[in-house]
């Protein structure tokens, strides 16, 4: 059986919208697109360069399609692009036509919370969700998450979709935290 692990941008206020770009995702009339630029050091390179590697990639069909399409147009040599498109990725959509860009993608077509149930059974390793806000929510609102390793930044934006939206309490236990350079901690844990 394999193990949903959440990597996550979020601000103090737990907003996980736009991280990386000014037009990253402007929905609802988000401004602040961009706001973690400027916070990576080799603190976090290091970190994430170092979790265990996954067995999969889970995306939602936007991330997916915003995440893929961004890295795989960027020229500067990265550490992104070439796992990206390497691993294995799988890509949840509720539409069973969604067509899939990029090489080494399969579609999970259906409800996320089924689909991902299935592909949990039959995985073993690590099933790493990058970004996909709403199917992180989904996900954890069906006790499918695992571990959330969340990189919080010391910034507040006070608007913006957050990472967990209302719902049932959740404990969680602390397994490791890291400061950076700059100001981020991580913090790593693990679901009751």
């Amino acid at each position: 059986m394999g193990t949903i692990s959440v990597l996550a941008n979020i601000c103090l206020d737990g907003v996980m919208q736009g991280p990386g770009r000014a037009d990253e995702d402007t929905r609802g009339g988000f401004r602040h697109g961009g706001w973690g630029i400027g916070y990576a050091d080799e603190v976090i390179a290091k970190y994430v360069g170092g979790i265990d590697p996954a067995a999969a990639m889970l995306f939602g069909h936007r991330s997916y399609d915003d995440m893929l399409g961004h890295w795989t147009s960027v020229t500067d040599p990265n550490p992104f692009t070439e796992a990206l498109v390497n691993a294995p990725k799988y890509v949840t959509s509720r539409q069973a036509g969604t067509e899939l860009a990029y090489p080494r993608s399969t579609l999970l077509a259906g409800e996320a919370t089924d689909t991902v149930a299935r592909l949990k059974d039959r995985t073993d390793g690590v099933i790493r969700v990058l970004g996909s806000g709403e199917l992180v929510r989904s996900l954890h609102g069906a006790g499918l998450v695992d571990e959330y390793v969340l990189l919080i930044h010391p910034t507040v934006l006070g608007s913006g979709t957050r990472l967990f939206g209302a719902g049932e309490r959740t404990d969680l236990a602390l397994q490791e935290t890291i400061t950076t350079t700059t100001g981020v901690l991580i913090a790593r844990y693990l679901t009751s």
